[in-house]
């Protein structure tokens, strides 16, 4: 798929640069603007930080969500993981990869592609074998009933109940405002089928951390310690890191700055050990 000429002039900028890179991967339902505050931390430290969009997610939240592209619903795990596995063909360097929700999901696809130096998978959607217990399932009950083949936007009550429960009701709808969009259908029944979204963990080379939520509804920490577990079994470090008191909008939450940081310093730590190998 063709990236836009935002995303172009990102690629020829992040290539010119000749700097490391790290590539934001957004999950269901958040437009790519809710990673600008883990960017600016990432790029204060000399990273040159990409987020494109998804297919057909390109655009202002208010527009995507009044008027969704018909094609959005076409979309399976392997059509965005190629989308995203042709953005990096164009970088002169492998990227740390960073995804949160789904897009941890994509992040450990890519990894197991062989594309990346690193991911860090935030309250990662789950890999074939990980079983996501009764909350996670409830969570993604809508988009399944919606049926296969569409899209669908979650509701104001969805998102306050199980995607940003630790924030109080304003800030709720001013984040709803500025960051819901709407996504492909198809993926949750490639999730819950598991189709699609199984790893070889064991033949996993790249390091990999995994962060999870206390307060997260969406991926409870049952989850993602689930993820962890089919994830450890790799010969490459693998890390799991819990935030207190965070739902599953934690890098846009209050307290996004620790969240950034660590990931940050994790992915310093791993970038440089495998600099010295």
């Amino acid at each position: 798929m063709t990236t836009n000429l935002e995303t172009s002039a990102a690629l020829a900028a992040a290539n010119a640069a000749k700097t490391r890179t790290a590539l934001f991967i957004t999950g269901a339902w958040m437009h790519t603007s809710s990673w600008d505050k883990l960017r600016s931390v990432f790029e204060a430290a000399g990273y040159r930080t990409l987020a494109p969009a998804w297919p057909y997610l390109e655009g202002n939240p208010a527009d995507l969500r009044a008027n969704p592209d018909k094609r959005l619903g076409t979309l399976t795990f392997g059509k965005i993981v190629d989308h995203y596995a042709s953005i990096i063909d164009g970088l002169d360097e492998q990227p740390v990869i960073i995804g949160h929700s789904m897009g941890g999901l994509i992040t450990q696809l890519l990894l197991d592609r062989g594309y990346g130096v690193a991911g860090i998978a935030m309250d990662p959607g789950p890999i074939a074998g990980a079983l996501p217990g009764p909350v996670s399932l409830l969570a993604a009950l809508p988009p399944i009933f919606a049926g296969p083949g569409t899209s669908q936007t979650i509701t104001r009550e969805g998102f306050a109940k199980s995607f940003a429960n630790t924030l109080d009701a304003a800030d709720q709808q001013v984040a709803y405002d500025d960051y819901v969009v709407p996504t492909p259908t198809n993926i949750f029944y490639q999730a819950a089928g598991m189709f699609g979204t199984g790893v070889k963990a064991r033949q996993r080379k790249q390091p990999l951390l995994v962060i999870s939520a206390e307060h997260d509804r969406t991926v409870t920490p049952y989850l993602a310690r689930a993820i962890f577990n089919i994830q450890k079994k790799a010969p490459a470090r693998t890390d799991f890191h819990q935030f207190a008191d965070r739902s599953h909008f934690l890098a846009g939450e209050k307290g996004w700055e620790e969240v950034a940081h660590y990931a940050l310093d994790w992915a310093n730590e791993v970038t440089a050990a495998a600099a010295i190998h």
